[in-house]
């Protein structure tokens, strides 16, 4: 299993499908607080439902419908099935939609989501993963509060996103942070060599000024990887990937994200539940 705690390298000099703000508090201080337990059987609690949580599964299954849990950062592999200090990994969330999709006890699946998105690497073999499974059982978004960036590339594969009227869509863009640690570095007397072969062996170095050469080309990664957010976002939602494009990675509170097309109903998490619930009966 690979360490569970993401690490400030893990997040810098690469490409992320995350939330401006959340990337920018965690380059000051590599945060890495957890969300917070969100249950829906509790926010379910009246309809008195038989709430059956399989050990040998990652999600829980109420009246039928398999409730995976995707919350925090979200990383490429994590190993294991529920989120875990804050983060939630694209490998557990891939084993449980698909022991979902198999298993005889569940008649609907619900991404229960509240992410500002994580890691480029991962998540958009995941995204395909979700939409290929799309036909067989309903699978729905629920969103609680939010679905940003990679969290909303996830939600997005969906037959159906709800959101609430206080939640939040959209950040479909890329981001990437640079750290230069070289005049830190000459601040306390410290000289770094590298011994290198290949001229761009060491572009984005920590240690290093941004070349313009090492910016160009990094940006290009970074378009080329907003692009395929933007025609996997058109494709799945059946927009224009211009239309997504031009919404220039802006998030979008509930009713506004109706609106663009980026959800397809505003309710609370609970009374989607029941929705979903109706539709299945």
């Amino acid at each position: 299993m690979e360490n569970c705690i993401l690490q400030p390298q893990r997040l810098f000099n690469q490409s992320l499908v995350l939330l401006r703000d959340e990337a920018e508090l965690i380059a000051q201080d590599v945060r890495m607080h957890g969300l917070g337990k969100v249950t829906l059987e509790s926010a379910l609690a009246s309809l008195g439902d038989d709430v059956e949580a399989k050990p040998s599964v990652g999600y829980t299954i109420v009246e039928g419908v398999a409730i995976i849990q995707i919350e925090g950062v979200l990383v490429q592999k994590l190993g294991l099935l529920r989120p875990f200090w804050g983060l939630t990994g694209y490998d557990g969330i891939r084993q449980n939609i698909l022991m979902a999709v198999a298993d005889p006890d569940v008649r609907a699946i619900v991404l229960l989501i509240n992410s500002p998105g994580g890691v480029v690497h991962g998540c958009f073999d995941l995204v395909d993963t979700i939409y290929e499974c799309r036909g067989d059982k309903p699978i729905w978004a629920i969103l609680n509060e939010n679905a940003y960036s990679g969290g909303y590339a996830l939600a997005c594969a969906c037959d159906k996103i709800i959101v609430p009227r206080t939640g939040g869509t959209g950040s479909i863009g890329v981001i990437a942070m640079h750290v230069d640690w070289s005049k830190a570095l000459d601040q306390f007397g410290l000289k770094v060599t590298f011994i290198q072969r290949g001229a761009r062996k060491a572009d984005g170095a920590p240690e290093l000024p941004l070349s313009e050469e090492a910016l160009e080309r990094f940006q290009k990664d970074i378009d080329a990887t907003g692009v395929l957010f933007e025609e996997t976002v058109a494709r799945n939602r059946k927009m224009a990937a211009g239309k997504v494009r031009d919404l220039e990675a802006a998030t979008f509170q509930g009713a506004e994200g109706v609106k663009l097309g980026l959800a397809d109903a505003v309710m609370a998490p609970d009374a989607a539940f029941r929705s979903l619930l109706e539709e299945i009966a």
